[in-house]
C-alpha cells in the first residue's frame, strides 16, 4: 500500500466496496473529472459500464504520469447522469472495478446530475491520490 489509513470507527460496519474516510500522508496528485472517451476525444459506447472502465482506465493513465496507481487513490467524486442505469450495472462495475484498481476502496461519493459538459457523458469521477 502507499501509507493510506482506512479509517472506520468503532461499531461501523464496514463499508462495501469503499471507505468511509482515509488518512494519508506523502505527494498529492489530483485528477481533473474524467469521461469515457478515448485518447482521441470520442465516448468508446453508449454502455455505462463501459464507460466507467474507461474513466478508471483514463484515471489510471493520468496517475501513472505522477508514478501512482490505483493503491495510492483515497478519494473519489463520482457524478452520475442516471441513478438507474448506474444500479443496474453495479456487477460490471464491480467486475471493472476489482480489474482495473484491485481491492483499492477509497473515500467516494456518488452524486447524480442532470446532466454532464460531453451530452453523451454517462459518468465522469475526480479523483484524489497521495504518493508516499
Amino acid at each position: 500500500m502507499s501509507g493510506l489509513t482506512h479509517l472506520l470507527p468503532p461499531g461501523w460496519p464496514r463499508p462495501s466496496g469503499y471507505s468511509n474516510g482515509v488518512a494519508a500522508s506523502g505527494r498529492q496528485v489530483f485528477v481533473a473529472g474524467q469521461i469515457g472517451w478515448d485518447e482521441a476525444g470520442r465516448i468508446v459506447s453508449s454502455d455505462f459500464a463501459e464507460q466507467f472502465r474507461q474513466v478508471l482506465a483514463n484515471t489510471l493513465a493520468v496517475l501513472a504520469e505522477a508514478g501512482a496507481g490505483p493503491e495510492h487513490v483515497c478519494r473519489m467524486t463520482w457524478y452520475v447522469t442516471s441513478r438507474d442505469e448506474y444500479t443496474a450495472a453495479l456487477s460490471a462495475l464491480g467486475a471493472h472495478w476489482k480489474t482495473l484498481m484491485g481491492r483499492n476502496y477509497p473515500a467516494m461519493a456518488v452524486v447524480i446530475v442532470s446532466g454532464l459538459v460531453e451530452p453523451e457523458a454517462k459518468v465522469e469521477i475526480e479523483t484524489t491520490a497521495v504518493v508516499g
